[in-house]
């Protein structure tokens, strides 16, 4: 392979050190340290809850009671009436910034803390 006596010692000491910086410096750029879950019904805030505390909350909304679960450090939509199921198929939200809507019943869960993830939409 002639192309690799292109390269000096040098050129391949900033190639190592530079694919050093990106593999430390990506996990920085998506860190979100999650503090809080903020449950919102029709837009206004129904709960603060601290990820610290499992627990359960029941939240009546338009179509029925959404139950809501936070266990060791994450949460998530338990039970929700909508006809989808997809703010209960989000799964646990763990980081900060994570959020399941449930759009029928008008509740949302909300992962938040003292930083901000970057995401498509935040961008």
């Amino acid at each position: 392979m002639p192309w690799l006596s292109l390269p000096r010692p040098g050129d391949w000491l900033l190639a190592v050190c530079g694919a050093i910086l990106c593999a430390a410096s990506f996990p920085l750029a998506w860190q979100g340290r999650a503090e809080k879950v903020v449950v919102r019904r029709g837009g206004e805030v129904f709960a603060e809850l601290d990820l610290t505390r499992d627990r359960r909350i029941d939240v009546p909304g338009p179509l029925g009671v959404t139950t809501i679960a936070v266990e060791k450090g994450r949460a998530r939509v338990v039970s929700d009436p909508g006809p989808r199921q997809y703010c209960v198929r989000q799964g646990w939200l763990e980081r900060a910034g994570q959020i399941a809507i449930c759009a029928p019943n008008e509740i949302s869960v909300q992962i938040v803390g003292n930083g901000r993830t970057y995401d498509s939409l935040g961008y």
